[in-house]
């Protein structure tokens, strides 16, 4: 994992993940179903912001892509987070997604893939004892998050919508 130097924005695809310190700002977009977890030490400055897709490794054989997993990826995400020291008893976290992209079909059909992610992050989080301090969950539209880490500050930008802060 590279860190970023000065002042950059750096994004983060579907399936990954990204740590970095302050100044930087970290952004996932397309956040339908997926869920974006950011993880935030205030004291030392520094985060992460995974984009989830599923939420549970164990429903398939080969894992090569574990930050697709809540159950992965979370822990690993920390890991880092710890490199660039962070203490996991201050970690604070945000999310946002978990929609229901596909509304008016059966829901048998699409599983509620959105709910279910966004069940599974906070399992994780309160089992990790990591308190969530703010969510912007459910719907039925895609949202980008921003996060700036010098703040803890984490945008979202809903389509259709207004920016919110959380």
């Amino acid at each position: 994992m590279e860190l970023a130097k000065g002042n950059a924005e750096i994004q983060v695809g579907i399936a990954d993940y990204k740590v970095a310190a302050s100044p930087n700002r970290l952004i996932t977009l397309g956040l339908g179903s997926c869920v974006g977890v950011v993880l935030y030490d205030p004291v030392k400055k520094v985060g992460g912001l995974l984009h989830i897709m599923l939420p549970d490794s164990t429903q398939f054989n080969n894992v090569t892509k574990p930050a697709k997993f809540a159950d992965t990826g979370i822990p690993l995400m920390i890991d880092e987070i710890k490199r660039l020291g962070g203490i996991p008893s201050r970690l604070t976290a945000k999310l946002a997604g978990g929609a229901q992209m596909f509304s008016g079909l059966d829901e048998k059909f699409v599983l509620n893939i959105g709910q279910r992610n966004s069940k599974m992050v906070k399992e994780i989080l309160s089992r990790m004892g990591i308190r969530i301090l703010a969510e912007e969950l459910g719907g039925n539209r895609g949202r980008t998050m921003i996060f700036d880490i010098a703040s803890g500050q984490v945008t979202i930008r809903t389509i259709g919508s207004p920016l919110k802060v959380i």
